[in-house]
């Protein structure tokens, strides 16, 4: 992750880790809960947090605690996201319930973490996708699925098998590519 240098440098963040809870203070002292709704548990390390409140700092000139929803676009741009616009004004609908056009610290960060842990899902996805793709060709096959299920000692009839692909076939060759899995496990939150 880019590392940004500002001629003030700003207070070392307070990382603290309860259980499913981070709580992080920000140089304007805004604190938090941040919560991923399901799946894996995402946590923000020190250095994450210290390049999200640098990515902060640079559009908050007059040390106000606000960033201008104009500017969250470039700022999470500065922190490796290409949001497109849509999602640009989902998130502002989301956080800016007053329409004031200004997101706080606790926002962003707030933003930012939930950018962090759906990339981090996606990765988690893929890799299950990898140990089902035994043989490298980018799609599960009804074997693949056969195959892993011997291995875990599951006895799964081949019709559920089949059911399995079924559902997640949406291209209709039967097996199931990248794309697809990714759609079939986000349906089913398992991820």
């Amino acid at each position: 992750m880019a590392h940004f240098h500002k001629s003030n440098s700003s207070p070392t963040p307070i990382f603290t880790n309860n259980n499913n809870t981070n709580t992080n203070t920000s140089p304007n002292g805004a604190a938090g809960p941040l919560k991923k709704p399901s799946g894996p548990k995402f946590e923000l390390t020190p250095e994450q947090i210290a390049d999200i409140q640098e990515a902060f700092a640079l559009f908050d000139k007059e040390g106000t605690g606000t960033i201008s929803t104009k500017e969250l676009k470039i700022a999470m741009r500065a922190l490796g996201f290409e949001p497109k616009k849509e999602e640009i004004k989902k998130m502002i609908s989301e956080i800016s319930k007053d329409n004031s056009g200004l997101l706080t610290y606790k926002d962003f960060l707030h933003l930012v973490t939930q950018k962090m842990a759906d990339k981090d899902s996606k990765e988690e996805i893929l890799k299950a996708f990898r140990l089902f793709d035994e043989d490298n060709t980018g799609k599960i096959s009804f074997a693949n699925l056969r195959s892993v299920a011997v291995e875990l000692g599951e006895n799964i009839a081949d019709e559920e098998i089949q059911e399995m692909i079924n559902e997640a076939d949406k291209d209709g060759d039967g097996e199931i590519n990248e794309e697809e899995f990714l759609h079939i496990m986000k349906k089913t939150s398992l991820y």
